[in-house]
């Protein structure tokens, strides 16, 4: 006599592992929005997060962000690279944020199939949750498609 039989779980992606750096963005996603991190004296943004300014020492805040940019690179996955991303092929952007000069966001460009996405392309962030967590994470779209 055989014991119960168990469905095989689907894999899930690996969760994010806030710091006290990060934490401000992962609390700005859970509320549905990106928020950048800001020198609170001098004003440069800063990606990843730091507690001080890299520039000059101060401390720094969240701010929030439309989370709109450009393409700056892009690369098409032919073959799963994180468990529970589904198989490929998807595409994976270098976002430069409109309003963080300096900044640049990578993640998953949904509704996009490769050959559809070119350097320079209008895109959006949106707030996903990540599958299997309580963390929420940016994606975009083609600012054409919103």
């Amino acid at each position: 006599m055989s014991g119960p039989t168990t469905a095989p779980r689907p894999e899930l992606p690996p969760q994010p592992v806030p710091d006290p750096d990060s934490v401000g963005f992962w609390d700005a996603l859970a509320g549905g929005r990106l928020a950048l991190c800001r020198c609170t004296e001098c004003r440069a943004w800063m990606h990843p997060p730091l507690e001080r300014c890299r520039r000059c020492g101060r401390p720094t805040s969240f701010e929030p962000v439309s989370g709109a940019g450009v393409v700056h690179s892009f690369i098409v996955m032919h073959r799963a690279s994180v468990p529970g991303l589904g198989a490929g092929p998807y595409v994976i952007a270098l976002v430069d944020i409109d309003e963080a000069p300096g900044v640049r966001l990578s993640g998953r460009v949904a509704e996009a199939q490769p050959g559809e996405l070119a350097v320079g392309d209008r895109v959006v962030a949106r707030v996903v949750e990540v599958p299997g967590g309580l963390f929420h994470e940016p994606e975009f779209v083609l600012a054409s498609r919103r």
